[in-house]
This record gives C-alpha cells, structure tokens and sequence, in this order.
C-alpha cells in the first residue's frame, strides 16, 4: 500500500518528482550491459492528427490529439544505410547525430555528401535520411520519451525555436504543447506535420531539476541507437512541403 501511495504521490508532484530522481545512475544501475534506451512517442503517415504514445500494454498505445512535454534535449539525425534497413537498433553505416560531420562509410562533412543529396535515393530522395530527434519529458513522468520529426516539421520547428529562444534562452525553460495538422505536397500526397506552442512557464525550481536532467540525456543520447522509423524516414521538402519519397 505504502509503495502505491509513494507512485501516486510521485505523479502529482509534476516536474518537482524529479528532485531525487538521477536518471544516469538509474541507466548504470538497472541497465548495466544494456543499450541505453527510450520509447518513441509516433507521428502517424498519412496525415494523420493523432498521436501514439506508449503506454502500460505495448500493443495498445495511448492515441491524443495533443500532448505537452518539456524538450529536454534535441539534436539532427542522420542515417545512411547501404541496404535497406532490417529492424531492430542497428547502426548505420554512416550516421551523424550533429547533423555536420558523419561516422562511418563513408564519413565526412555531411554537406558534401553525395548520399545526403536529393536522387541519391529511391524515387528522387535522399540516400540519407535526415530527421530531428527530441527527448521529451511529460509532466508528471520521471522518463523521457523520443520523439522523431520528418523533415515536413522541421520548418515549424525551427520557427518555433526562433519564437521562444529569445524570451526564454533554452526551449526546456518551458512546457510545449505538440498536436498535428494535415498537410499535403503539390502532388496531392498527404502527411502529418507537427506544430508546436507553448503551454506555460517552468518555475526556477522546476527549471532547476529540468536542467540537472536535460544533462543527463544529453550524455546519454549518443548511445540511443536507430529505430525504423528513423532508418526509412520520409524525406521531405523543407521549403515546398513536397514529398519526395513517397509514404510506405
């Protein structure tokens, strides 16, 4: 009784339950020998207004049209595979998580690759797949969750940062809110895009242990490996909106 009083307890607590929580000595603790790893919230394909998010049964996720988080850290991601990808968290064969300079075959400055050009890949895409993943921290909760934009949301993205960075200097002073709108290419083809507001204000407390934990992640986030999702992203126009891959 007492340890369900402590859970219920934990969860009212909102952003202040992380105060004696230490998510690196949790990973090294219970995760010893273990790939560092995290649920991802899905942006469904289609155009589609509803997330996934997981929840106690891994077959039945929670689906909401909206969701706020704190962005405890975010970085590019780009990853080439030579042959399709299989599953699973296998690196690729090429893979930066900067979004500057790749690891791997073939390496090198990502701006000059010619596999991160448009036509190096399948119906005119990019032979690297280029996304943003987000650490995501909801309220209430003591473990984040991934999220991963196409390229169709970053434009938004971007200009979202550029909305908050100036009044509030870092995007995890504050709670965001995520939904989606239905979008669609010049060529008809509908897809989901991500939009971004902000929900409220942290207080300096809660900021406090939000930056004790963004730290963290940060550390921990080279060691993420890949997920389907990210491995056959669709690739997008940034400034068209045009589908370049089609959706599978």
């Amino acid at each position: 009784m007492k340890k369900s009083t402590e859970i219920i307890t934990a969860n009212n607590a909102g952003y202040l339950a992380l105060k004696d929580f230490s998510l690196s000595d949790v990973m090294a603790e219970e995760m010893s020998g273990l790939s560092a790893s995290f649920e991802r919230i899905k942006i469904p394909s289609g155009g589609g207004t509803v997330f996934e998010i997981p929840g106690d049964d891994p077959d039945e996720p929670e689906t909401v049209k909206e969701f706020s988080a704190v962005i405890l850290y975010q970085h590019p991601l780009n990853a080439y595979y030579k042959e399709e990808y299989q599953g699973g968290s296998n690196p690729p064969d090429c893979g930066s998580y900067d979004g500057v300079c790749g690891t791997g075959n073939p390496g090198g400055q990502c701006r000059s690759c010619p596999y991160n050009a448009f036509g190096s890949g399948k119906n005119g895409a990019k032979a690297c797949k280029n996304r943003r993943r987000l650490y995501l921290l909801r309220e209430g909760e003591i473990f984040p969750m991934i999220l991963s934009l196409p390229t169709g949301s970053l434009k938004g993205f971007t200009r979202y940062l550029m909305r908050i960075l100036p009044k509030y200097k870092n995007s995890n002073a504050v709670v965001t809110r995520f939904t989606l709108k239905k979008a669609s290419s010049n060529t008809g083809i509908a897809y989901s895009q991500a939009q971004f507001s902000v929900d409220r204000v942290l207080t300096p407390e809660e900021y406090a242990l939000i930056s004790a934990m963004s730290e963290q992640v940060k550390e921990l986030s080279a060691s993420v490996g890949y997920d389907t999702e990210e491995a056959n992203a669709v690739n997008v126009d940034p400034e068209t909106g045009e589908i370049i891959e089609p959706l599978k």
